[in-house]
C-alpha cells in the first residue's frame, strides 16, 4: 500500500513532492483547505463586483487597464492566447510534481480560484490523470504557458495524455488564478535539488574510496584543522571522511594532491548551498504567491510572482556543485597516474600497451565541458516586454532545467571515478577498510564487472551511475 501526503497549503515538503512525482505517495486534500479555498474565491467575486481586479474584470500584461466585459468564455480565451504549446515536452514525474505543487499552492488560499477547480486536480493527481505540458513559455515571473495547457485539460479542451482525467468548468475568474504561479519551475527545481544532494553525498563515499586506494594522508581531515575555520558543513564532510578512511594504510606522502586534501573544503559550499535552497523551495510549495493575491482582508497586487531568492539560490548550486565534480576528475587523473598508486598506468591489466581506463577521462572531459557550457548565472538576466511594462525577470525557470540538465550527467562523471577507485582496490585490496568504505566497496563490486582486460566501458559506468542513491545512504552510517 501506497504511502499518502496531505495536501493543505501549508506542510508539503521536498521529500513528500518528491514521493509524489515518482508514484511512490498518493496524495489526498485537507478538507479545511478546500473550503478556505471556497471563501477565498468568494473574497474574489465580491471584490470584481466592487471594482477592478486585475485579471478577473481587467486584460493582463499591457492591457491590465482595458476593462473586460462579463463573458463566460473570456477565462477560456485567456487560457487559449497563453498556451504556446510549444517545446520539449516534461516526463510524467515532472508533471505529476508540477500539478501537486500547483494544487498546493491553490490550497494555501491566496489564488481565488474556484473550489471545483481544486478538487479536479486533486481528482487527476489522484487518479493519475497526466496533461501534456510543453516546457517553453517562462521566465521566472510564472509558468503562464504550461499552466495554461493544465488549464485547458481541466476544462476539456486538450486531451488528457494518461487518464481519462476530469474535466470541470473554468470560469473567467479561474483563468488567471490558475497560471499566476511557477509550479512548473518548482517541480523541476525541486526533483533536481533531490538528485543533487544525493549525488553530493554519493562523492564523498566515492572520494573516500579513491582516497584508500591511492594511500592518502588522513591529516587533513583532523578535527583540529577544520575547528581552525569553521565554514558551514566543511568539519562535517571531514568527520565523514575521517569515519570512512579510519584504519587506513600509513601514508606514503607528507602531502596529497589537492583532489585528496581539499575534499572538505570544496564540497562543503555545495552541501550549504542544498540545504539554503531546500528551504527556499519549500517555501514556494506552500506559498500563495498569485497576483492578485486574495485574503480575508481582500484583494492585493503585488510582485510575489518574481522568483528571484529561487533562481540566485539555484545559481548558488550550480556554480558550488560544479568544483565538486571538477574536483572529481581531479581525483581519477590521480587514479590513472603509476607514480601515486603504485600500480600500473591507466590501471591497466593484460598485455603491454593495455589502455586500461585510460578513455574514462575523455568522457569525464566531455560532461564537464558540457556542463561548464550552461553555467551562466541565471539571475544576471535581463529583459523588457509587454510593450515595455514588464522589465524584469528572474530566469529561475532557466535555472531550475540547467540545474536538471547539470544532475543528469554528473552520475556517469562520479561513476568514472568509482569505476576506477573499484578497481584500483582491487589491484590493491590490502588497502581497503573494514566500514562504510567497505560497504561500499562491496556494493559496487556487485555490479562492476571484475573483467580489467582493454574493453568497452559503457555498460559498467552506467550499473556504478545506477548505484550512486545507494552509495549516499552509506554517509548516514559513515
Amino acid at each position: 500500500m501506497r504511502a499518502k501526503v496531505r495536501l493543505d497549503g501549508r506542510q508539503l515538503t521536498v521529500s513528500d513532492l518528491v514521493a509524489v512525482a515518482s508514484g511512490e505517495a498518493d496524495v489526498t486534500v485537507d478538507p479545511a483547505a478546500l473550503r478556505l479555498v471556497e471563501q477565498r474565491h468568494a473574497v474574489l467575486q465580491d471584490a470584481r463586483a466592487a471594482g477592478a481586479v486585475y485579471g478577473a474584470n481587467t486584460g493582463v500584461g499591457a492591457n491590465r487597464h482595458v476593462r473586460t466585459d462579463d463573458d463566460h468564455e473570456r477565462g477560456l480565451r485567456l487560457l487559449r492566447s497563453h498556451c504556446a504549446a510549444v517545446g520539449p515536452v516534461e516526463d510524467d514525474e515532472t508533471v505529476r510534481a508540477a500539478m501537486a505543487t500547483r494544487l498546493n499552492q491553490i490550497l494555501a488560499g491566496g489564488s481565488g480560484v474556484s473550489r471545483p477547480v481544486a478538487e479536479a486536480l486533486g481528482f487527476a493527481l489522484r487518479d493519475r490523470a497526466l496533461p501534456t505540458l510543453h516546457s517553453w513559455g517562462a521566465i521566472g515571473t510564472g509558468d503562464l504557458a504550461a499552466l495554461a495547457e493544465l488549464a485547458l485539460t481541466l476544462a476539456g479542451e486538450r486531451p488528457w495524455r494518461s487518464g481519462p482525467g476530469p474535466v470541470t468548468m473554468i470560469t473567467d475568474t479561474d483563468a488567471l488564478p490558475m497560471i499566476s504561479s511557477s509550479a512548473v519551475t518548482v517541480a523541476i527545481a525541486t526533483l533536481a535539488l533531490d538528485r543533487v544532494a544525493a549525488q553530493l553525498e554519493a562523492s564523498i563515499v566515492v572520494a573516500a574510496l579513491s582516497f584508500l586506494a591511492l594511500l592518502g594522508n588522513p591529516e587533513a581531515y583532523d578535527a583540529g584543522v577544520h575547528r581552525a575555520r569553521a565554514h558551514p558543513c566543511q568539519a562535517e564532510v571531514a568527520a565523514t571522511l575521517r569515519s570512512m578512511v579510519s584504519g587506513c594504510a600509513a601514508p606514503v606522502r607528507i602531502q596529497d594532491p589537492f583532489g585528496l586534501r581539499v575534499m572538505p573544503q570544496v564540497t562543503a559550499p555545495a552541501l550549504y548551498a542544498v540545504r539554503e535552497l531546500r528551504d527556499v523551495l519549500t517555501a514556494e510549495l506552500n506559498a500563495a504567491v498569485e497576483n492578485p493575491l486574495v485574503t480575508a482582508d481582500g484583494v492585493h497586487h503585488h510582485g510575489q510572482f518574481h522568483t528571484a531568492t529561487l533562481a540566485s539560490h539555484l545559481d548558488a548550486v550550480r556554480m558550488a556543485f560544479l568544483p565538486v565534480l571538477s574536483l572529481s576528475s581531479a581525483r581519477l587523473g590521480l587514479l590513472m597516474r603509476p607514480d601515486l598508486t603504485g600500480l600500473r598506468a591507466f590501471l591497466a591489466a593484460g598485455p603491454s600497451g593495455s589502455s586500461g581506463l585510460m578513455i574514462g577521462e575523455y568522457v569525464v572531459q566531455d560532461l564537464l565541458t558540457e556542463i561548464r557550457v550552461g553555467m551562466q548565472a541565471v539571475a544576471a538576466g535581463t529583459l523588457t516586454i509587454s510593450l515595455g511594462l514588464e522589465e524584469h525577470a528572474s530566469f529561475a525557470t532557466q535555472g531550475a532545467r540547467s540545474l536538471r540538465r547539470m544532475t543528469g550527467l554528473a552520475p556517469t562523471l562520479l561513476a568514472a571515478e568509482l569505476l576506477a577507485a573499484v578497481r584500483a582496490l582491487r589491484m590493491a585490496p590490502g588497502r581497503l577498510v573494514d566500514g562504510a568504505a567497505r560497504e561500499a566497496f562491496e556494493l559496487a563490486a556487485q555490479v562492476i564487472d571484475p573483467d580489467m582486460a582493454d574493453r568497452a566501458l559503457g555498460p559498467d559506468l552506467e550499473r556504478a551511475a545506477g548505484l550512486l542513491p545507494e552509495l549516499a545512504a552509506l554517509v548516514e552510517r559513515a
